[in-house]
């Protein structure tokens, strides 16, 4: 496991690692489905996604048999100033809600045959566990982060080794067998920080960045924003991606950078939730940007903001359900979808098999 002198090490060795897509994979994989039995480009954008998933993989023939979703939790301090409809505990309650199976995404893993891991990297009380479903792993780099508007949310060495405790979570599960991690998370605030970080990554006004998050309106949402406004300003001078991480937070959105960057770098597709997952993504892409050619945005969520980095990352959703619950609900969801796609790829015959040419159009 990293430690903070090698942190940055784990993090350096993974971005040299980061080739992009192999984009004879994504050609093979586009004129196998020309060839299928089909009118030309009738399967719409799930030809696309397995050419994508192709590309990833570096392989005519990609293939997603053992998928995972992993689920980073973490504590905000910014939390603290009435940002959320709910209490900091919470947060400590979903990790027994995750590893007991009641949780969303527990039942929606389940549904897709996926493994679930959940870590922690910084609750500030979690509860005594009894895993049932899912572990728990101990990730804790500091029990949650500071008020980010009076201060840095954390040192730039906790930012490292959240980032590299990401990285590692990532490889434990691809040396496992993954070959596709969906990405969540847990952390009461969350939505605050991603604002946080979105805006100043982005450079996009709060007040179009800013959503409900876990439900707050009116009074309590311009609240929000208000809160949003004083972290930029009272970081306004910090523009180097690392130390925008360290004053801004937050510790699982750190993680979720590192497991991004390390499902690029091992040619495994990295499928995100929403919006505090794609912060993660937004974090690694500033740190590495060819790790957006590993990147599959599984729904748009409902926060507004997540259009904001969609569009950053050049992703377009998979599907638009109006979801906004975290936890990595939104990609476990997309699972059997990206399967779908590759199984069409796998199994369908082809035109020539029924003596038609490849590529003719024919009405259906």
């Amino acid at each position: 496991m990293a430690d903070p002198a090698s942190a940055r090490g784990v993090v350096d060795r993974t971005i040299a690692a980061i080739e992009g897509l192999d984009h004879e994979s994504v050609a093979a994989v586009a004129g196998a489905f020309d060839a299928k039995v089909k009118p030309l480009h009738s399967l719409g954008r799930l030809e696309g996604l397995a050419a994508r998933v192709g590309g990833i993989q570096r392989t005519s023939t990609p293939r997603v048999d053992a998928p995972a979703v992993l689920v980073c939790a973490a504590d905000h301090g910014i939390a603290t100033t009435g940002v959320s409809a709910y209490p900091q505990e919470v947060t400590g309650l979903m990790l027994a809600s995750f590893a007991s199976g009641t949780a969303a995404v527990s039942v929606l893993a389940h549904q897709a045959d996926a493994r679930l891991v959940v870590a922690d990297l910084g609750v500030i009380d979690p509860p005594a566990l009894h895993p049932r479903w899912a572990p728990v792993l101990d990730r804790r780099v500091r029990a949650g982060t500071a008020n980010s508007a009076e201060g840095p949310a954390m040192s730039l060495a906790e930012a490292e080794l959240a980032v590299a405790h990401g990285i590692e979570l990532a490889e434990e599960l691809i040396e496992a067998g993954a070959d596709l991690v969906a990405l969540g998370e847990m952390g009461i605030g969350s939505t605050t920080t991603a604002a946080v970080l979105t805006s100043a990554l982005l450079d996009r006004d709060p007040a179009r960045v800013v959503g409900a998050g876990t439900g707050v309106t009116g009074e309590a949402l311009a609240h929000k924003v208000e809160m949003v406004d004083a972290v930029l300003a009272r970081h306004e001078d910090v523009e180097d991606p690392w130390e925008l991480l360290a004053a801004l937070g937050g510790l699982e959105i750190a993680a979720l950078a590192g497991a991004t960057l390390a499902c690029a770098a091992h040619r495994v597709p990295a499928l995100l939730d929403g919006f505090i997952s794609t912060a993660g993504a937004l974090m690694a892409w500033r740190l590495a940007p060819g790790c957006a050619d590993a990147m599959i945005a599984s729904h748009r969520s409902t926060e507004p903001g997540h259009s904001m980095q969609l569009e950053a990352l050049g992703l377009e959703p998979l599907l638009d359900l109006e979801l906004r619950l975290g936890e990595g609900s939104g990609a476990a969801l997309a699972i059997p979808l990206v399967r779908s796609a590759l199984a069409l790829l796998q199994d369908m015959g082809e035109l020539a098999d029924l003596g038609v040419g490849a590529g003719t159009e024919h009405d259906g």
